[in-house]
């Protein structure tokens, strides 16, 4: 699989309401050559950090810029309103995304499917696929029964791994019932401790493969649907500590730790050095 960053990599460098801000924000642009400079040519850039609110020539030189990092670019919001969804249609159009990554926000799925369908024939027409993310409000079987009713190509799942905790369901459970549909993947690990005085459980996020996420498991199910063509992007439960700078400083040492990780058990494309040249080494996945 490509594996690519998110702004919810580094969501304390770029800003979390009701928090202190960062006193030099990360933007777009400095996102994009985040990624390229850890290795990778892939970046997905979320509703933490918005696209919409770009002017049409900001976006073409974002794209610009993009290109010139060897960089490509996924997009995301939330919601499904129709024009919120046409709207960031446009932004994947410019910004040549093949997906529009989403999350449904309301509870009443039968409203959210007859908003998708009404967005479907714009998007059938550009060629781009709507990745609707697991985001505890649903369980799987909900979202199954959505795909289900679909039943399109370019409707799938934006499947992350830790997500579904808020819907009282496991990662196993998460990818058993959802990998058949996927089309991103968000790769967050986790550990469950119990607090201090015993009486109850927290759930934490751990850098990738220093928490409890099975990889084989994964793996092996990814490889079994034959999803390998679909992204991977790394994204972070960093913790707070003390401070926003520090916080943020933890984020990229968890984000190399991760990425690291990830190459050492081949679960991505590993390129060569040289970032022009796009030949995979080995097999992943």
């Amino acid at each position: 699989m490509r594996l690519g960053l998110s702004s919810f990599t580094v969501t304390w460098s770029i800003g979390i309401p009701g928090y202190e801000r960062p006193a030099e924000p990360l933007t777009h642009e400095g996102l994009i050559k985040l990624t390229r400079s850890c290795g990778l040519d892939l970046v997905q850039i979320a509703d933490n950090l918005p696209l919409h609110p770009l002017s049409s020539d900001e976006l073409l030189q974002l794209k610009q810029i993009a290109d010139e990092q060897n960089v490509s670019i996924e997009v995301g919001t939330r919601g499904t309103d129709p024009a919120l969804l046409l709207t960031y249609l446009d932004i994947a159009r410019t910004l040549q995304s093949p997906i529009v990554r989403t999350i449904i926000t309301t509870p009443d799925l039968a409203a959210a499917e007859q908003q998708l369908r009404e967005v479907l024939p714009a998007f059938e027409e550009e060629n781009i696929a709507l990745a609707i993310e697991n985001h505890g409000l649903h369980t799987t079987l909900q979202l199954v029964q959505l795909f289900e009713s679909l039943n399109h190509p370019l409707v799938g799942c934006c499947l992350d791994t830790v997500n579904s905790f808020g819907a009282l369901e496991s990662p196993d459970v998460v990818i058993k019932r959802l990998i058949p549909y996927l089309v991103n993947l968000h790769i967050k690990d986790f550990d469950i401790k119990r607090v201090d005085h015993q009486l109850g459980f927290t759930i934490l996020g751990a850098p990738a493969g220093a928490g409890r996420l099975d990889y084989e498991l994964l793996r092996a199910s990814i490889r079994e649907h034959d999803k390998t063509s679909a992204t991977a992007i790394l994204e972070l439960w960093t913790p707070f500590t003390e401070s926003v700078e520090r916080t943020a400083a933890l984020e990229q040492a968890w984000m190399e730790q991760s990425i690291a990780y990830l190459k050492s058990i081949h679960f991505i494309e590993e390129k060569d050095t040289d970032y022009g040249n796009r030949n995979v080494e080995r097999e992943s996945v």
